[in-house]
């Protein structure tokens, strides 16, 4: 995690890619989508074989910090030829990247959001709240101060005015608890250990069943 950190910053980037930015949510406990980094599209397709159609299809750089705007995304791909189609589209559309990301095809009725930002009195700060679209208009989240306990993590929960999506919703099961307290606790670990990381970004944390998954993250770093 140090290692990829430091070649980032080396590099004088100021984000993380989205494969990197969970390359580091993974190691702290964070579970992220089951993804490949293809630089061809030969690689495209036979990772698309192997994670199980259908796949999400994105280009991935760090410099690619907005890939909605960016016309950089290709959901729910089920065949070789539209994976081949959709690699041809997004290297014509994003120009230099680091590969195409070959994602699972996450899919759930609840988004989430968790992340960290460092305050200037407090330093660094967890933040778990509704995510997806609504998260810059309805601002239902909550915050701690970094480490956490699993007593402050389930606080968090707690606090948001739509805590009932974590219950059973619409026939699908509640959400593991477990999983998420210790990935908001992961994520204010982060913040501890290294002063490198600036933002951290997670948005959407997709509720699939029981468990979540990081489908999008992004590391913001100091300069």
């Amino acid at each position: 995690m140090k290692e990829i950190l430091e070649k980032a910053i080396s590099k004088k980037q100021k984000a993380l890619s989205e494969y990197e930015s969970k390359l580091v949510l993974a190691e702290a406990g964070v579970p992220v989508t089951r993804e490949k980094l293809a630089r061809t599209r030969e690689e495209a397709v036979r990772f698309a074989d192997e994670i199980g159609y259908p796949v999400a299809m994105k280009g991935c750089s760090h410099l690619l910090t907005h890939k909605t705007e960016s016309g950089v995304i290709h959901l729910n791909l089920d065949s070789p030829e539209e994976v081949e189609g959709a690699f041809e589209a997004i290297e014509k559309a994003a120009g230099q990247i680091d590969g195409v990301l070959v994602q699972e095809m996450v899919k759930g009725n609840r988004e989430f959001v968790i992340g960290l930002t460092r305050d200037p009195q407090f330093g660094p700060c967890v933040m778990f709240g509704l995510g997806g679209i609504f998260t810059e208009v309805l601002k239902d989240v909550s915050f701690r101060i970094a480490p956490l306990t699993e007593e402050d993590a389930e606080e968090m929960l707690e606090e948001i005015r739509s805590k009932e999506l974590l219950d059973e919703f619409r026939g699908s099961p509640a959400v593991d608890r477990d999983m998420l307290v210790k990935a908001l606790i992961g994520i204010g670990d982060l913040g501890e250990r290294y002063d490198e990381i600036a933002e951290i970004d997670v948005n959407p944390l997709i509720v699939s069943g029981s468990r979540i998954v990081a489908v999008d993250a992004l590391v913001i770093l100091h300069q």
